[in-house]
């Protein structure tokens, strides 16, 4: 069968003049950021402008929010996407990119599959292990492997016979999925039972006390710890992060880098638990890449996304530890990004009048 390629769309290109140095004497090399439509990816794409990198956002949405902060933006198929690689290297050569850094767990194996021809194409990667990202992405997987590790977990069950002997309350929830999708807290055996029955993808776990907490943590290429930024969720909206304080905690640090070494992954990666009143510190999941909430560990001053990037450019670079102030204060609120009726993102209305007139 022949399969149509999938086209590699006219990148929309920002009015403000930052685009102009892709076409002209600017020799600088470009970061790649996937998923610039979701919270990790627009965070890390305002980081790096920041630092003064060049960026170009890439996502399956055209109208991605992240697309127009970047410098330039592509849209891309879907991972699963037979032409996912190919789009990722048509904007590569087309943008001088020499690191890539996605944002979404799902990307990462059809990353790791193409990750021969990024390189080939002189785009760095660093991707964590396979293996670690299917524990990491598989609940019941992930339960047994702390279990076996001997790090806190909650009990965990797969099947509704099994479910009714945890301790209840009872939080009923996909075995694979994102946020708060699909998430049922229940305090009733048979509506556990019932839940699991009517749909068998799902899992359940006792309901942890506590208060919940969000950890940003980077490991390096030799599974050394570079830091642990502990933040508790004051306040969340569909799964993430809307007000949040940085804090300061032997207990989850010890037991978020327990989790780590567990699962041995490298890179980025977001873990969360729950504190209980007497301080111990339980571990429900790690996701395998940077989170929603990452603005508030990289104001609390620990730069995780430089120190990936250098991590990414040289795999031989010695990354040091980064270290965070405790008690800093997130209060998440809307921003808007324009676009004009040709597509091409604005600064703000006044710019896109100019504009057209």
């Amino acid at each position: 069968m022949t399969r149509t390629p999938f086209p590699l769309p006219v990148p929309r290109l920002p009015l403000d003049g930052r685009i102009g140095a892709l076409h002209g004497g600017d020799d600088r090399r470009s970061v790649l950021v996937t998923g610039s439509g979701g919270p990790a990816g627009i965070a890390v794409i305002r980081r790096l402008l920041a630092l003064g990198h060049r960026v170009v956002g890439a996502d399956a949405d055209r109208t991605a929010a992240g697309g127009a902060l970047a410098d330039v933006t592509v849209t891309v198929p879907h991972a699963d996407h037979p032409r996912f690689i190919d789009a990722l290297l048509g904007a590569a050569a087309a943008y001088r990119v020499d690191a890539l850094i996605g944002t979404v767990a799902e990307e990462l194996p059809a990353l790791t599959a193409g990750v021969d021809r990024l390189t080939a194409a002189g785009v760095a990667t660093w991707l964590p292990d396979l293996a670690a990202v299917d524990v990491c992405c598989d609940k019941a997987a992930f339960a047994e492997r702390m279990l076996a590790a001997g790090v806190p977990h909650p009990p965990t069950a797969t099947k509704p016979g099994n479910a009714v002997l945890l301790p209840g309350p009872w939080i009923v929830k996909p075995n694979s999925g994102r946020g708060s999708r699909g998430l049922q807290l229940l305090d009733r055996g048979p509506d556990v039972v019932a839940a699991m029955i009517a749909d068998p993808g799902l899992i359940a776990q006792t309901r942890l006390p506590g208060r919940e907490f969000t950890a940003d943590a980077l490991v390096d290429r030799d599974g050394v710890l570079l830091t642990v930024v502990p933040r508790w969720r004051d306040e969340t909206k569909a799964g993430i992060s809307v007000k949040g304080t940085t804090f300061d905690s032997e207990a989850v640090t010890a037991v978020v880098a327990a989790a780590l070494a567990a699962v041995e992954l490298t890179g980025p990666a977001n873990v969360q638990g729950f504190v209980a009143d007497d301080g111990t510190a339980t571990v429900v999941e790690i996701n395998p890449r940077f989170s929603g909430g990452l603005p508030l560990t990289l104001a609390a001053g620990a730069d995780v996304v430089s120190a990936y990037l250098a991590g990414i450019r040289d795999p031989h670079a010695e990354l040091p530890p980064l270290w965070f102030t405790p008690g800093v204060k997130m209060s998440r609120y809307f921003a808007e990004t324009y676009t004009g009726p040709d597509g091409l993102p604005v600064v703000d209305p006044s710019v896109a009048l100019a504009v057209l007139a």
